[in-house]
């Protein structure tokens, strides 16, 4: 189960007419607006990942709006464990547990996912908060990154692990980011 302690969100290359255009888009940008609203009420790290953001675009105005205190990581790789920037971040945090979510699922979560994965860190992707341009590619990137070791988890799976108890201040504050 994730933990407070040991959890770090990364959030995946949400950028410019690609997020607009996935796969049921509008569900990806409610769901993570609200999970990164949570996150950040928990004190859950979040390491901001863009493909590429010269070509791509800067990230949707509607998840950057929750990311304000926080810089965008530049990467040309798809998988963000290729990139130093990255890696030396995540590593900083000292944290083994990375909860995902982003587009494409089948290509920058998915090869990330499962480059984590084979370094030893406990990973789940959010399967209602990722996406790619199909449904098709969107289920064979959750299939792969399932087979080859990641977890599988939910918007509000994840949460109800982090909160762990209803008698906490957070847990009413999450009710509301959740409606």
């Amino acid at each position: 189960m994730l933990t407070r302690e040991q959890t770090i969100f990364v959030l995946v290359d949400v950028q410019g007419k690609l997020s607009e255009i996935v796969h049921d888009s509008e569900v990806l940008l409610v769901n993570l607006s609200k999970l990164l609203q949570a996150l950040k009420e928990l004190g859950i790290p979040i390491l901001w990942l863009e493909q590429y953001p010269e070509g791509l675009g800067p990230t949707n105005k509607r998840i950057s709006a929750h990311l304000q205190d926080l810089e965008p990581i530049a990467k040309i790789t798809f998988s963000g464990c290729k990139n130093e920037a990255f890696m030396s971040a995540l590593e900083k945090t000292e944290r083994k547990q990375v909860l995902m979510g982003g587009i494409e699922t089948h290509i920058c979560v998915y090869q990330t996912a499962v480059e984590l994965a084979g370094k030893g860190y406990e990973v789940q992707v959010v399967e209602d908060a990722v996406s790619s341009r199909t449904l098709e590619n969107k289920e064979l990137g959750l299939r792969k990154m399932e087979r080859l070791g990641v977890d599988r988890t939910s918007v509000e799976t994840a949460l109800y692990e982090l909160l762990e108890r209803a008698d906490i201040p957070e847990f009413k504050e999450l009710l509301r980011i959740l409606k």
